[in-house]
């Protein structure tokens, strides 16, 4: 048995002692009375225990603890350390005179540690005030409704398996938006904005207001500090499906490279709804209107979507409106039709896209739009090289991957083979990665931009993927000093030049494998064939790093 220190035991002998009882206890919780108390996923997982000490005398609570069920009784110790020198209630720093239990082994280990400190260790076989606590809470936890209502909850969850097999942003950026007109359950329209292209949150946002949507985008561009982004966020009104993975992620596993849901498989994948509203403030439970709600705007957008995705991922967001007849089940067992009108909003998306710009619009020549250059298509930590494939490995290629995108006309095979970019990535990121490019209709060109970092007086070569939507993508940032890159550039332009300006992207899988760094035939999955462009015909001039504050 271990004992107090020795000056723990003069600190606590210096204590006032008062005439008064405290009852003890360590019981079992449900996860449901736990979730009540703490957020804390391991001790629930095992099985969580509660601890706690009370003044009968005063009628409050002065410690309470979570532990788990293999915490010894050193557990309820600390617990009652912390009572009598730092109560949770404001209550002064005291010593009981009497400490009532209803354990026997709780009542001899107590009996041994607090031995000369003059409190009467008893035991009695009713802890009133602690089962009165217990009953409440127990109660509480009856009556808190599910977070889905259970009529509901299983066509929800299929509804959301549905919307992350779309993966709507592969193709919808967060400002573009679309409207689905209800009129049923007191909503009008929800205005739908969906979250996953900068690849850390996925999921869908259904604004009950476009004020509230344009209010929040207008906040989170002009507010800068982080309290004035937790109101921003805390003040939108809307409902909202989300996605985390099912299991826990221990971010101290891998340090150098973040999870990305979308390389989970679907059965990690965990859907999660919600309401916000400014009065409300979180809310992780939905109602039986709010369920309704969502169920039809989620089989609307779904059937909107699946009917629209060509159209969708345009290089314009065009005006798209579609009607469908969404089956509501009823509380009786009937279902009834639901008529909803789906459009896009391209006005919209407009207007909240030029919030994002205004800062860097130049008012004299309002008609010339500067190119957005995305760093999103090209997964962190990937392995990156500028060389040539021999032409008689570009046939093998051609043949043998799993995408192939050829050139528009017959390539001047000469010098010692096509020159390529390569892109070594895990086998999930590229398959992500092949399918962020098709739907952006491929890879139009490949070209090298000069940049600089002011602060460091550092100047770069950056490569550029231009896609056939015309979006423009960051796919390395090259010191413009390193020799190994000036010899590689050199040879790069050479054998363009060869070709007639003709070049190649290699997607490769078995970054984590032994073929890291020189993937083998198996491991390319993709060969693109594009033009070669120069920093001139990209047309966005030299690029400054700025600051982001």
């Amino acid at each position: 048995m271990a004992a107090l220190n020795r000056s723990t035991f003069r600190r606590l002998q210096n204590l006032p002692q008062i005439p008064s009882v405290w009852e003890g206890d360590r019981r079992p919780l449900s996860n449901a009375d736990s979730h009540m108390m703490l957020d804390d996923d391991d001790v629930l997982e095992a099985g969580g225990e509660c601890i706690l000490w009370v003044d009968g005398s005063e009628g409050v609570v002065r410690a309470m603890d979570m532990v788990g069920p293999d915490a010894g009784p050193e557990a309820i110790v600390r617990a009652l350390l912390r009572a009598m020198e730092h109560p949770q209630s404001p209550a002064p720093a005291v010593r009981p005179q009497k400490i009532v239990v209803k354990n026997r082994e709780i009542q001899f280990y107590l009996r041994g540690v607090l031995q000369d400190l003059g409190i009467s260790i008893d035991y009695v076989p009713e802890l009133p005030l602690i089962d009165e606590i217990f009953r409440g809470m127990e109660e509480v936890a009856i009556n808190r409704p599910p977070d889905l209502p259970p009529q509901y909850a299983e066509v929800l969850m299929e509804k959301a398996a549905q919307i992350w097999q779309d993966a709507p942003w592969r193709t919808l950026s967060e400002h573009q938006i679309i409207s689905i007109e209800i009129n049923q359950w007191d909503v009008g329209s929800l205005y739908v904005s969906v979250l996953g292209q900068g690849r850390m949150d996925y999921g869908v946002l259904l604004y009950r207001s476009l004020e509230s949507l344009k209010r929040f985008r207008e906040r989170v561009v002009n507010d800068d500090s982080f309290e004035d982004l937790e109101q921003a966020f805390l003040g939108q009104d809307c409902l909202f499906l989300t996605f985390e993975s099912a299991a826990d992620i221990d971010e101290d596993d891998d340090e150098e490279e973040e999870i990305d849901l979308a390389d989970l498989p679907p059965s990690e994948i965990e859907p999660n709804f919600g309401n916000l509203h400014p009065l409300e403030g979180l809310r992780s439970i939905l109602y039986e209107e709010e369920a309704l709600t969502m169920l039809v705007a989620l089989e609307a957008f779904h059937r909107f979507f699946r009917n629209s995705r060509r159209k969708l991922g345009a290089e314009t967001f065009p005006n798209i409106n579609s009607r469908y007849r969404i089956p509501v089940p009823q509380s009786d067992g009937e279902t009834q039709q639901a008529s909803v009108k789906v459009s896009t909003m391209p006005d919209v998306s407009d207007e909240l896209l030029q919030m994002l710009g205004d800062d860097d619009d130049d008012d004299d020549d309002d008609e010339f739009e500067m190119p957005l250059l995305r760093d999103d298509l090209v997964p962190q930590n990937s392995f990156l090289s500028l060389g040539a494939v021999p032409w008689e490995t570009v046939d093998f290629l051609r043949a043998s991957v799993q995408f192939h995108q050829g050139a528009e006309t017959d390539i001047n095979i000469a010098g010692d083979g096509l020159p390529v970019v390569m892109i070594q990535t895990s086998h999930p990121k590229a398959k992500t990665m092949i399918q962020d490019l098709k739907e952006a209709g491929g890879v139009k060109a490949i070209g090298f931009n000069p940049g600089e970092n002011p602060f460091q007086d550092e100047q770069y070569d950056l490569g550029i993927l231009q896609t056939k939507n015309g979006d423009l993508y960051l796919f390395g940032e090259f010191n413009e000093d390193d020799p190994v890159h000036q010899e590689a550039r050199k040879k790069w332009d050479r054998r363009c030049k060869l070709t007639n300006g003709w070049c190649g992207l290699i997607i490769a899988k078995g970054l984590m494998g032994a073929s890291r760094g020189q993937p083998q035939f198996k491991d390319m999955v993709a060969l693109l064939e594009v033009r070669w462009v120069s920093a001139k015909e990209l047309g966005i001039g030299p690029l400054q790093l700025m600051p982001m504050f």
